[in-house]
Parts: structure tokens; C-alpha cells; sequence
């Protein structure tokens, strides 16, 4: 291709901790069983948001320029050699990591534990795969989902995150007439109310230490009933800490009238003081997931979970949850889950967007909950 046929298109580009460019960058057609996708949706995560402020996400951090970006739905634009299930013009979402395929994990089908797994956005794995913060993306077709007709771009963004939480349900095996409790208001946390109201939970509780966040979960119609956490002061000591979380969930159990505690407990903070309550929370022969990621070690009471057979179970992005996730969105049973988007911001203003995000709220107070980048405001 000569250099007067090359076309560009925009990218946000993140280079170090707050140093963030809109460049252009050549785009190319795709290869052998990959697609072109026109991104119309992307929605920022809090992984995104770390990368941004940082530089690093935990232990992965950037070793060269990486677009952002891994939540995304947008339109065909072009097929390589080899795709036969998608055309020009379908409606579709992204699923952001590329699998190997190869090892036991995949051949298993929980290829979200693959090794060799490299995740769009993701530092993890040099060199870095690019993410959806760009105006076309080439993606292994196979990864590229249809939309159902009646799911729109902003709602198909949402697949990812949601994704995250069937993965959870499913290893919960989460049931009808269940009654679940979720430890966080942030949009995992949200979405574990949703996706709890639509499996057919008998009673959805949220916890936080956001009172502002617990009223938009229950004006909303996510949890039925919420609880704001006192803010104390750090303990001094493990033991104070260990403590106060059995005593927190006692006053918890206690306003809720659950003396048992609940059947599925969904930890979305990822914070030390959550997980040690979710164990107190959770009834004899119950499950506890741990979804949020947060603190590195944590000390837990884990006496308190073995003689109660209380399963404490970590849950890794997911696996085959696209489909279910799409047809879950464009169905209406996920009752209010648009609200979820308070902004929407152009390309061109990703750094805005990352600095709302990164505050809370807004210029004008409004609370930040999920913002959605797309091509034009």
C-alpha cells in the first residue's frame, strides 16, 4: 500500500499516569479471521481508570503507549479472509480478550484462565494489545458478538461488566427465591443487583459506605432494601479489625432480619474490611464471591467459614458469557440498567472523561457512575 493510500484514524493514547493524547494512527485492513469494528460505545472501568492515574493496574504496569478501552460495541466495517459469521454493517459488541485456544484451560472451556490470554487495554502481557479507545479496531471475529435487535450500542457496552457478573452467578449457581447481598454500589456492583433481580432473587440488599450510591440503587429499583457502613476510623490491630466486621454484619443481619445471613453473598469492592463481613454475612452452606479487586492479602476468619461450609470463591472475568449477556440486555428483564450511563463524552474528550471519573461527580455535583465514550458528542 503506498503512503498516499494509508488512512488514519483518532486514537487515545495513554503514555504515562495522566498523560493521555488523542494521535492518528494508520488503521489497516484485517487479517486472516479477524473483523473491523467502528467503535460507537466504549464505557470506562475502574481498571481503565488506574492505568490512567497510575500508569500501572496492580502489578501490570505500562511498558509502552496503550490505548484504553474494553468495554465496546460498534458496527462492521470490514471482514478478512476466513469470517463467514459476520457482514458489513451487523451490529455488534466486542469481547476483549484473545484467547490461545491451545491449552488445557481453553480446551476446557475457561479460557478466561488462560495464560497466554492477552486482554485488550490490558498491560499484563508485552507487547500490549490495544484497546477500543480508537475510531476502528481490527478483533479475531470469533470474539465479535451480534446485537440483538433491540440492544443498543450503550446497552451492548455494558455485555462486558455484566459479563463479569454471570460469571460470578454461575459459579454461585445462583437460583430463583435466593436472597443476595452485595457489598458495593459502584457498576459491578449495580449489575450484581440486576443480574440477582433477574435470575429471580427473593431479596437484593446492597451495602456500601456511599450513601449516594445506595440511594441511586434503590430509587432505582436494584436493591430492595441498602445499608451505609459507618466510616470509623482505621483498627489498630488485625484483631480489632476482625472484630468489627463480625459485629458490623451482627447490626446488618439484625436491621434485615436475615439472623441466618444470606444465601449468596457478591463482594464487589475488593476491599479487606468487606471480605472479612461477607464471611459473617453469608448463611450456613452459603457461597461468597469475590468479584471486587482490591487488596492484595487479607486476613480472614476463616473459622468462621469452614465450620459453616460458607464456599469463599474467586471469580476471574469470564468465559461464553457474551451471548447470554446480549440477549439478558435486550430483553428488559435487567429493569433500569440504561441508568447505569450518567455521561456520555466524545473521543476527542477522553481526558475529561478520565478526570470525571477519577472525581465522582461532575461540574455540576451529579454522581459519576459509568461514562461512555464515542465517536462525536
Amino acid at each position: 500500500m503506498s503512503p498516499a493510500t494509508v488512512q488514519l484514524q483518532r486514537a487515545a493514547v495513554l503514555h504515562g499516569p495522566r498523560d493521555l493524547r488523542l494521535e492518528e494512527r494508520p488503521f489497516w485492513p484485517p487479517q486472516y479471521n479477524y473483523a473491523q469494528v467502528a467503535i460507537q460505545s466504549t464505557g470506562l472501568c475502574g481498571s481503565d481508570l488506574h492505568y490512567y492515574l497510575e500508569g500501572r493496574n496492580g502489578d501490570f504496569a505500562l511498558q509502552a503507549p496503550l490505548v484504553l478501552g474494553h468495554e465496546s460495541a460498534g458496527v462492521i466495517t470490514a471482514v478478512g479472509p476466513g469470517v463467514t459469521n459476520l457482514a458489513i454493517g451487523q451490529r455488534v459488541a466486542i469481547e476483549a480478550g484473545v484467547m490461545c485456544k491451545k491449552c488445557n484451560y481453553c480446551q476446557a472451556g475457561r479460557y478466561n484462565l488462560c495464560k497466554d490470554m492477552h486482554f485488550a487495554s490490558s498491560a499484563k502481557t508485552f507487547p500490549h494489545l490495544d484497546g477500543t479507545l480508537q475510531d476502528r479496531m481490527n478483533h479475531p471475529a470469533d470474539a465479535i458478538h451480534p446485537l440483538p435487535d433491540n440492544c443498543s450500542f450503550d446497552q451492548a457496552a455494558l455485555a462486558e461488566p455484566l459479563s463479569v457478573l454471570i460469571h460470578a452467578a454461575r459459579r454461585a449457581k445462583l437460583a430463583s427465591g435466593q436472597r443476595v447481598l452485595v457489598f458495593g454500589t459502584g457498576s459491578i456492583g449495580i449489575l450484581a443487583c440486576a443480574l440477582a433481580n433477574a435470575y429471580g432473587a427473593s431479596r437484593v440488599v446492597a451495602i456500601d459506605i456511599n450513601e449516594t450510591r445506595l440511594d441511586f440503587a434503590k430509587s432505582h429499583g436494584f436493591a430492595s432494601q441498602t445499608y451505609c457502613l459507618p466510616k470509623v476510623d482505621k483498627a489498630k490491630t488485625p484483631e480489632e479489625q476482625l472484630r468489627r466486621a463480625k459485629d458490623n454484619v451482627s447490626a446488618i443481619l439484625s436491621k434485615f432480619n436475615e439472623p441466618e445471613g444470606f444465601d449468596v453473598v457478591f463482594e464487589c469492592t475488593g476491599a479487606e474490611p468487606c471480605i472479612q463481613m461477607s464471611i459473617h454475612a453469608a448463611v450456613t452452606g452459603g457461597k461468597v464471591m469475590l468479584i471486587g479487586m482490591g487488596s492484595r492479602n487479607v486476613m480472614l476468619p476463616l473459622s468462621a467459614a469452614a465450620l459453616r461450609e460458607v464456599d469463599i470463591q474467586g471469580s476471574f472475568r469470564y468465559a461464553n458469557t457474551y451471548p447470554e449477556a446480549l440477549k439478558l440486555l435486550g430483553s428488559g428483564k435487567l429493569r433500569n440498567v440504561e441508568k447505569l450511563i450518567t455521561h456520555r463524552v466524545p473521543l476527542a474528550d477522553t481526558t475529561r472523561a478520565f478526570e470525571l471519573l477519577a472525581r465522582g461527580k461532575d461540574e455540576n455535583g451529579n454522581m459519576v457512575m459509568k461514562i461512555i465514550i464515542g465517536p462525536s458528542s
